[in-house]
C-alpha cells in the first residue's frame, strides 16, 4: 500500500515538474514574441533584421519589402540572400558576422560610406538594422513616378543578367565575389555536395591565376574547369572589363569551339600526312591568290626553294619563277604568256583547266586546276613522263606491228577472246572490200563472217571458225579452203593465240582444187 501511494506521489510530482516547464517556455516564448513585436513597432520604418542563426524570425516591413525585392537563389538561406544584396557595399560581411555573439555590438560601415550596419545579440538572437546615413534613417525620401520607373528599369537589367546564358561576376581590388548572375551560381551550386548549403559568397569556380591573366590581357582567354564528380573537362572564354573599383568578369562556354577546333586540327593533321606522302605536287592559292598550303612533292616537282615558298608568293609571282626556272612549257612572247596565265587563272577557278605541260627539261607534267570554297583555288602537279613515255612506246610498238602485218601478202585479221576484231592488215581490206579501221564501232566476229560471205560461195568453214572461237582450253591450229564467188580459191588457216585470240589468216589460190570448195581432210579434229 505504501509502494503504491509512494508511485502515485512521484508521477504527480513530474506532472508538476512538466507542466510548471511548459508553462514557463510559454511565457518566454510570448515574451520572445512581444519583444519581437515591440522591436518591429519601435523601428517602424527602419530597416531592422531578427536572425535565429541563418533563418530570418522577424523583420520591420521595410526589411521584408528589401528581403523580397532581390532574387532568391536555390539552396540558399535567409541570410545568405540578405549577404548576397549587401556584399557589394559590405565585403566579407558573412565572416564579420560571426563574432556578433562573442562580442554582442558590432558596427559595420558600407564601403561607399553612404550606410551602416547596427548588430546586436539579444537572448540568442542577431538584431541587425541597415542605417542610411546620408538619410538618417532606412527611408528615403523618393519621388513615387521616378522611384517606380527606377524600379521597373531594375527589374528589366536584373532579369537580363538572371537569364543571360553566360556567367558573369563581378569580383572586389581583394578578389571577393560581390555580385553574380544565376548562370554563375548554378554552376557553383552543382559543384558543391548534395548536403551542403549555399553561402555568399559563392565558391570560386575559376582559379584566381586565370582571372588574373584575364584581366591582364587584351585577348579573351580559354581556360578549363573540371568540377565535382565531373570526368569532362569544360572549356570557357574568360573575359574581363573594369567596372569602377571592380572587375566584371564574363565566362562564355567554348566546349563546341575547342570541340571543333580539335577536329579541324585532327583533320587537318591527317591531310598534311596524305600529301606529304602524296606523289603529286599541290599548290592551294586563297581567295587573294597567295599561296596558302603546298606539300613536299610540289618542292621536288617544280625545284622552287622553300623559302620562296614559305613567304606565300602570289600565283602570278609563282607562275614567273616556274617559267624563270624553265619548268613550263616556253612562251612565244611574255604579253601572250601573260594573256595565258590569265586564261589559266579563270579556267582554274571554274574546275576546266587540264593541261599537259612538255617542258624543255624533256619531262612532262599534267597540270589540273580545281576551284576550292571561298574562292580558293587548287593546282594539282603531276610528272607523267613514265607514262608518257610508255605510251609513246606502246603506239611505236603497235605501229610496228600494223606495219609488220601491212607487208604480208596474205590476209591477216586477229580476234580477241570475245570475238572482237582487233588488228587487220591491208591485204584483208582488199580482199574482202572492208576497212574495219573506218569503223567507230567495234567489229565482232558474226560482222566480219557477214561480209565474208557476200564475196564466197555457201560453206560450212565460217559455222566451224565460230565454234572455234568460242571454244575454252586448248586449241589446235586448223586450215580449209574456200571458195569466191569470182572463182577464185582461198586457203583460209586459223591459228590459237595467247589468251584466248584466233588469227585468220588468208591466202590466195591460183587454181582451183581438184576435191572441191572444201578440203575435209584439213579440217580440225572437232569437225
Amino acid at each position: 500500500m505504501f509502494n503504491t501511494v509512494l508511485s502515485i506521489g512521484l508521477v504527480l510530482a513530474a506532472f508538476c515538474v512538466a507542466f510548471t516547464a511548459l508553462f514557463a517556455l510559454s511565457i518566454v516564448e510570448t515574451r520572445r514574441k512581444k519583444t519581437l513585436r515591440r522591436e518591429a513597432t519601435l523601428t517602424d520604418g527602419a530597416m531592422v533584421f531578427m536572425f535565429d542563426d541563418d533563418r530570418m524570425v522577424d523583420a520591420t516591413p521595410a526589411a521584408s519589402q528589401l528581403m523580397a525585392s532581390g532574387p532568391r537563389y536555390e539552396k540558399t538561406s535567409d541570410w545568405g540572400h540578405l549577404a548576397n544584396m549587401l556584399g557589394a557595399r559590405f565585403p566579407n560581411l558573412t565572416e564579420q558576422m560571426g563574432d556578433l555573439a562573442e562580442l554582442g555590438k558590432l558596427t559595420l560601415t558600407a564601403s561607399d560610406g553612404g550606410n551602416r550596419i547596427k548588430a546586436e545579440w539579444r537572448d540568442g538572437l542577431a538584431r541587425i538594422e541597415l542605417v542610411d546615413l546620408e538619410g538618417g534613417s532606412s527611408a528615403m525620401p523618393m519621388d513615387r513616378l521616378g522611384f517606380e520607373a527606377m524600379q521597373h528599369e531594375l527589374n528589366c537589367l536584373r532579369a537580363t543578367a538572371q537569364h543571360v546564358p553566360l556567367m558573369v561576376w563581378r569580383e572586389n581590388q581583394q578578389g571577393v565575389i560581390t555580385w553574380a548572375n544565376r548562370a554563375y551560381l548554378d554552376m557553383a551550386t552543382s559543384a558543391m555536395d548534395p548536403d551542403d548549403i549555399a553561402a555568399w559568397p559563392p565558391k570560386q569556380i575559376f582559379e584566381h591565376a586565370h582571372l588574373t591573366d584575364a584581366s591582364e590581357l587584351d585577348q579573351p582567354r580559354r581556360v578549363a574547369v573540371q568540377l565535382h564528380d565531373d570526368d569532362t573537362r569544360h572549356w570557357f572564354d574568360l573575359h574581363a572589363v573594369q567596372a569602377g573599383d571592380e572587375t566584371l568578369f564574363t565566362a562564355v562556354p567554348a566546349d563546341k569551339v575547342v570541340h571543333a577546333e580539335s577536329t579541324l586540327s585532327e583533320f587537318v593533321t591527317t591531310l598534311t600526312k596524305t600529301f606529304a606522302h602524296l606523289p603529286i605536287g599541290l599548290a592551294i592559292f586563297d581567295r587573294k591568290r597567295q599561296l596558302t598550303l603546298f606539300n613536299p612533292a610540289l618542292t621536288d616537282l617544280v625545284t622552287l626553294p622553300i623559302d620562296f615558298l614559305v613567304g606565300k608568293p602570289r600565283l602570278f609571282a609563282f607562275l614567273d619563277r616556274l617559267r624563270e626556272k624553265r619548268m613550263m612549257p616556253e612562251p612565244k612572247d611574255y604579253m601572250s604568256w601573260r594573256q595565258q596565265m590569265s586564261d589559266l587563272e579563270a579556267a582554274a577557278v571554274n574546275g576546266t583547266y587540264e593541261e599537259t605541260w612538255a617542258l624543255p627539261t624533256g619531262q612532262t607534267y599534267r597540270v589540273t586546276g580545281r576551284p576550292h570554297p571561298d574562292g580558293a583555288v587548287a593546282f594539282l602537279f603531276e610528272d607523267i613522263t613514265a607514262e608518257i613515255s610508255l605510251t609513246r612506246r606502246f603506239r611505236a610498238e603497235l605501229e610496228m606491228g600494223q606495219s609488220a602485218l601491212d607487208s604480208f601478202g596474205d590476209a591477216v585479221a586477229i580476234f580477241s577472246a570475245g570475238g572482237v576484231l582487233s588488228m587487220s592488215n591491208k591485204a584483208y581490206d582488199q580482199l574482202w572490200g572492208n576497212d574495219p579501221s573506218i569503223s567507230l564501232a567495234d567489229v565482232n566476229l558474226g560482222d566480219a563472217i557477214s561480209t565474208w560471205r557476200q564475196t564466197s560461195m555457201e560453206t560450212p568453214v565460217w559455222n566451224q571458225l565460230k565454234e572455234f572461237v568460242a571454244t575454252n582450253g586448248k586449241r589446235t591450229e586448223w586450215s580449209a579452203r574456200v571458195n569466191l564467188r569470182d572463182g577464185r580459191v582461198l586457203e583460209a588457216q586459223f591459228v590459237p593465240m595467247v589468251r584466248g585470240a584466233t588469227m585468220a589468216r588468208f591466202h590466195l589460190l591460183d587454181a582451183l582444187p581438184q576435191f572441191g570448195a572444201l578440203d575435209i581432210d584439213r579440217l580440225p579434229a572437232e569437225a
